[in-house]
């Protein structure tokens, strides 16, 4: 059992606003002080979602990158799978005894051989449908950033990415078909301003500056002080000039960034939280404007 505030909490979820104040941990808790990357997506997912859900994430477990999802079918299942020799993190809805579902119990087994399992709730506890989102929040939490691989209008995944936002991490989304419904979830966050990604490069570039350093070599990462790390500040003061910037007319993001002088991931943070907010519109060329 790890308390918030003692060392082996992670460092990242220290700084949401209700985060869980103890938590109860199963495996390697080393890998809690890496920085993690989430990886969510649809349960009933395509093969090709999967094949990128595990190039995504065994590519970033090669950047350093700790894996972190929630053990469900699909998109979570194909990421724990991938990143299995380099840690990944399944938060689980019930507690530590109470696999769900019950066909991922080998793919859980096998996560502890170099990876952990993390829960908010008692031994014993039957997850039930509304601790799901509870455990989003814990995902989202986790991470530096957060990549939705495919999700329909109305899946879980998208609470994952609108909490992500409001905790100030980057939201990432894989396009796909618009004959696909899988991708309408994805295809609308990167319409509201997700960065899209089509490769882990896109990923490893939007990353590295918010956590101050330079793209590692593959392999090479030697994780720095967990007190190190945590999310951009994005202080009222922040949002309120990127608000100011903004105004009926399209503007680009270089210009918004110029005008404010803020850090592009700052930037880029606000825009999303004011697009699921309903506050913004996208137009073409990247441009974007308040909502009259």
């Amino acid at each position: 059992m790890v308390a918030m505030g003692e060392p082996d909490y992670p460092a990242w979820l220290r700084h949401v606003d209700g985060g869980p104040p103890v938590l109860t941990v199963r495996g390697d808790a080393a890998c809690l002080a890496r920085p993690m990357v989430a990886i969510v997506g649809s349960r009933n997912a395509s093969i090709a979602g999967r094949k990128f859900a595990m190039q995504l994430a065994a590519s970033l477990g090669g950047h350093g990158y700790v894996v972190a999802s929630g053990l469900a079918r699909g998109i979570d299942a194909a990421a724990h799978e991938a990143s299995i020799s380099t840690g990944t993190v399944a938060v689980l809805a019930g507690g530590l005894d109470r696999i769900y579902p019950a066909e991922n119990a080998g793919l859980a087994e096998r996560i502890l051989s170099g990876g952990a399992h993390l829960t908010e709730m008692p031994m014993g506890w039957e997850p039930r449908a509304r601790d799901f989102p509870r455990r989003n929040r814990i995902v989202a939490g986790l991470a530096v950033g957060v990549i939705i691989v495919e999700a329909a209008n109305r899946s879980g995944s998208l609470i994952t990415a609108r909490l992500a936002a409001e905790q100030g991490r980057l939201v990432f989304a894989v396009p796909g078909s618009p004959l696909d419904p899988r991708a309408a979830g994805t295809n609308r966050l990167i319409k509201d301003g997700a960065e899209i990604v089509t490769a882990v490069e896109d990923v490893i570039a939007a990353l590295e500056p918010m956590l101050g350093r330079e793209s590692p070599p593959q392999g090479a990462y030697e994780p720095e002080p967990s007190d190190d790390l945590g999310p951009p500040d994005t202080a009222d003061d922040d949002r309120a000039k990127i608000v100011e910037a903004l105004g009926p007319t399209p503007v680009a993001l270089d210009e918004i960034i110029r005008f404010t002088g803020l850090r592009p991931a700052i930037v880029h943070l606000v825009l999303l939280e004011l697009a699921l907010a309903g506050r913004t519109e996208r137009h073409p060329g990247g441009r974007v404007s308040l909502v009259s």
